[in-house]
């Protein structure tokens, strides 16, 4: 790595373990509630931890990210706090829940992040809020979420449906996942877009339009006891042209995430 990644990383350590908590939360909230059955009368309940993940962007020239963070997931009747998510729930039964969401969304970078980066200027992380629905089948665990860049940075919208299985073994789990999310232009336009004033010999204009991306993934949980269990979890998404004909993008990258945890639940 770099000096100037070093001091990068460095310098806002803080904001991108709140990122990479955003692409690994998936696994921490699900390895949290995988042993729930166990506690099917508790009014609340409280998980805390630590896990440590590998992330790498489809930024270009950007290095990878190693960071530790601390875990906390905390749900009731009325709320689920999985940092960095929030949920108030408008409507649950069984297998059906509705609600009003927050998540803040590490996807901004600075020109210092990447060598080829600078020059450009800062793309700012957002708070998005909107509404979710988490929906328990037979078959398989639905999610899907609709929400807008309530912060004004980038004005935009996104939407993502995701759908995951757990198979049990004993006290071992495998959760693989299959997620899909849409973009509006003006989210990669702000995210991937290259404007006038940015551009230079090796990087040209670009003007983002709608796009997407297909996420894949496993989870494997071990519970150690009704307390204690740990887990690891690998990913990968995968972005249409929208983003990867972006002259910042590495075109051909997929943007990958790898990390292990571990929570005690009270």
């Amino acid at each position: 790595m770099n000096q100037v990644n070093q001091d990068t990383m460095i310098a806002n350590l803080p904001i991108r373990a709140i990122m990479i908590c955003s692409l690994f939360i998936f696994g921490t909230s699900n390895a949290y509630s995988a042993s729930e059955s166990s506690n099917p009368d508790k009014k609340s309940t409280l998980a805390l931890g630590v896990g440590g993940v590998v992330v790498q962007k489809v930024y270009q020239d950007m290095d990878t990210d190693n960071v530790f963070f601390p875990v906390v997931n905390y749900d009731n009747k009325w709320i689920n706090v999985s940092v960095p998510k929030l949920d108030v729930k408008l409507y649950t039964n069984e297998s059906l829940s509705l609600r009003a969401r927050a998540r803040y969304s590490g996807d901004g970078y600075e020109s210092k992040d990447s060598p080829y980066l600078m020059g450009m200027d800062e793309r700012k992380s957002s708070i998005w809020l909107g509404g979710a629905l988490e929906w328990k089948t037979d078959i398989a665990n639905v999610s899907a979420e609709l929400l807008s860049d309530a912060s004004g940075n980038s004005k935009g919208s996104r939407a993502k449906v995701l759908v995951d299985r757990r198979f049990a073994m004993g006290q071992f789990g495998l959760t693989p996942r299959l997620g899909v999310e849409f973009f509006d232009k003006k989210y990669v336009d702000y995210y991937y877009g290259v404007k006038s004033t940015e551009v230079t010999a090796n990087r040209a204009a670009y003007k983002g339009d709608s796009g997407s991306s297909v996420e894949v993934g496993m989870r494997m949980d071990y519970v150690i006891s009704p307390h204690h269990s740990v887990f690891l979890d690998a990913g990968a998404t995968l972005f249409d042209k929208s983003i990867t004909d972006s002259p910042i993008v590495d075109d051909g990258t997929s943007q990958y995430v790898i990390g292990l945890g571990y929570l005690y639940r009270f």
